[in-house]
C-alpha cells in the first residue's frame, strides 16, 4: 500500500489520523471516513446531540452513504427519527422527489432522493441535517431542494466537521473543520 501523507485531528476527544488525497492538480483534502469507526461515531454523535439541543427539530435528514452511522447514533442519542436520502434510484421508491449535486470527493453529479414513503413522514416537519464533512456545500444544497420540494423546514445543520472557508460554514452545528491543503 502507498504511503500517504495524513493529517492529525482530535474530534469529540478521539484522534485520528485522516489521510490526504488530491482531488485535482494542487488541491489535496484530509479524509474523514467513519464507516466502521464505532467509537468516534458515537464520540461525535454525543457532541453533536449537546450542540444542537437548542435548535427545534422533529426529525434527522443526511445522506447516503458516509454520514448514515453518524446519523442513525444521533437518532439514538437525541430520540428523533432519521430519514437517508439516497443516490441511486429503485422502482420500489416509487414517485420520489429527486436532486442533483456535485460531488467534491468524486468530482461527478450524483443525485439524491427522497423514497416515496419517506414523503409523509417530512412534508411539514423540521429537520436538522447531518453530513460527515461539508466542504463545498453541495450536496447540502441538494438536501435543501428535496427537502423545499417535500415542503419541510431545514431548522439547522450540523456536520463533524466543516471544510474549507471556515467562514462560509459559521451556521453550521459542528465538531471541527479542516483546512484544504495547497501545494
Amino acid at each position: 500500500m502507498t504511503e500517504r501523507d495524513t493529517y492529525s485531528i482530535e474530534i469529540a476527544g478521539v484522534k485520528r489520523d485522516l489521510r490526504l488525497f488530491e482531488i485535482k492538480p494542487g488541491l489535496r483534502i484530509a479524509i474523514l471516513n467513519i464507516l466502521g469507526d464505532t467509537e468516534l461515531v458515537a464520540a461525535c454523535a454525543r457532541e453533536l446531540a449537546k450542540k444542537v439541543a437548542s435548535v427545534d427539530y422533529d426529525i434527522i435528514v443526511t445522506a447516503e452513504a458516509k454520514s448514515i452511522p453518524l446519523a442513525h447514533m444521533l437518532s439514538s442519542e437525541t430520540k428523533k427519527p432519521y430519514i437517508v436520502l439516497r443516490k441511486v434510484y429503485k422502482p420500489y421508491m416509487g414517485d420520489a422527489i429527486k436532486a442533483e449535486t456535485l460531488s467534491i470527493t468524486t468530482g461527478q453529479p450524483q443525485l439524491l432522493i427522497l423514497d416515496e414513503k419517506d414523503r409523509d413522514l417530512i412534508q411539514g416537519k423540521k429537520v436538522l441535517v447531518v453530513d460527515d464533512v461539508i466542504s463545498t456545500g453541495s450536496t447540502l444544497q441538494g438536501m435543501r431542494m428535496i427537502l423545499e420540494k417535500a415542503n419541510a423546514t431545514v431548522s439547522g445543520e450540523a456536520a463533524i466537521l466543516t471544510e474549507g472557508d471556515r467562514a462560509q460554514w459559521m451556521h453550521i452545528h459542528s465538531l471541527g473543520h479542516l483546512p484544504l491543503f495547497t501545494d
